[in-house]
């Protein structure tokens, strides 16, 4: 009888997936993973499956494998949290919450796991009156401490960049890398050059992760999934330049977020107000020493920019509705 333990990672195709799934093969588990793409595998340990993981009785059927361990990846709303998450809880050995650093307010430098999160002291009554990104997240840690469950883990990552995945500020590869090839001019904040961003390459994400699964030390433990490197978003900025040659140029705030949210979304000025103009500086101590790796273990964020950004395929188009609102912008004022 086989005593390989068995791994279900729903939404495990994306940009942390990717390196975790590698990671879990390393460590001799038996891997399946479900998402909407379309993938084959030609380990004996690793079975793609494609389905809607969220679908009504879709979770039901994989939990008849009898899971000893689970990774999620999948985005629960507060609403669905307890009816989607809890059965995968009660039915494997340990369960691993995918969280947000986005959870965490300002007040705090460096940020640890146990530093003030938004929900517990925002003031913002609109914003803590949504289902915001960073608080159905935190919403979420909540519903798993009230429960008398007690083998879970939650991890907060810190931004995650991967193949075909990058950021700066708010934006991602549909602008930073597209209009880069186009030769044409990112827009940035002004008031972001200066702050302090986190950015851990998903290698190493999924090193750290892939540590903590059966980690019995780690149940009901909550951990911030990062590097301690941080940049200014202007150093950031310059890696790309450097890197793909990326042209950009800053505006005030308000008019950044005119030309980038200019329907008013409320999500995407929370997204930068919350999270990107905050120095997020991390300390690392607790995910460290949980799994045995040290700081020199990570790859730097330019050293791994580089070779993400060097191994993407060239006939890999991005696309972003953002585009046609800056080239519109740089237009009306002979920026182009």
């Amino acid at each position: 009888m086989s005593t390989q333990k068995k791994v279900l990672i729903p939404g495990g195709t994306g940009a942390m997936g990717v390196y975790l799934v590698p990671e879990l093969l390393k460590l001799g588990y038996a891997v399946d993973v479900v998402s909407l793409d379309d993938k084959v595998s030609d380990d004996p340990s690793l079975r793609y499956f494609k389905a809607n993981f969220k679908e009504e009785g879709v979770a039901e059927e994989f939990l008849k494998n009898g899971y000893d361990g689970i990774i999620d990846f999948m985005v629960y709303e507060t609403h669905e949290f307890k009816e989607k998450v809890f059965p995968l809880i009660e039915n494997c050995g340990h369960y691993i919450f995918l969280s947000s650093y986005r959870v965490y307010a300002n007040e705090e430098h460096p940020i640890t796991e146990t530093s003030p999160r938004l929900l517990d002291v925002s003031t913002d009554r609109e914003f803590l009156a949504s289902d915001n990104y960073s608080l159905y997240k935190a919403r979420g840690e909540n519903f798993l401490n009230s429960s008398d469950l007690k083998n879970w883990t939650a991890v907060r990552p810190a931004i995650t960049f991967s193949q075909r995945r990058y950021q700066l500020v708010t934006m991602e590869a549909g602008v930073i890398v597209q209009r880069a090839r186009e030769g044409k001019t990112v827009i940035l904040p002004e008031e972001a050059m200066n702050v302090q961003a986190t950015m851990t390459w998903a290698g190493d994400v999924a090193k750290m992760i892939s540590r903590l699964l059966f980690n019995e030390k780690a149940y009901r433990e909550v951990y911030t999934v990062s590097t301690s490197e941080h940049n200014t978003w202007g150093t950031i900025a310059e890696y790309y330049r450097e890197l793909i040659g990326m042209k950009y140029i800053t505006v005030p705030r308000d008019v950044f977020l005119s030309i980038t949210a200019p329907e008013g979304g409320m999500d995407s000025v929370w997204q930068l107000d919350y999270d990107r103009l905050y120095d997020r500086i991390v300390d690392n101590t607790k995910i460290l020493n949980a799994t045995g790796l040290k700081q020199s273990d990570f790859t730097t964020v330019y050293d791994g920019l580089k070779r993400e950004l060097s191994n993407l395929p060239k006939d890999v188009v991005f696309s972003d509705p953002r585009n046609a609102y800056m080239d519109a912008y740089l237009k009306e004022h002979n920026l182009a």
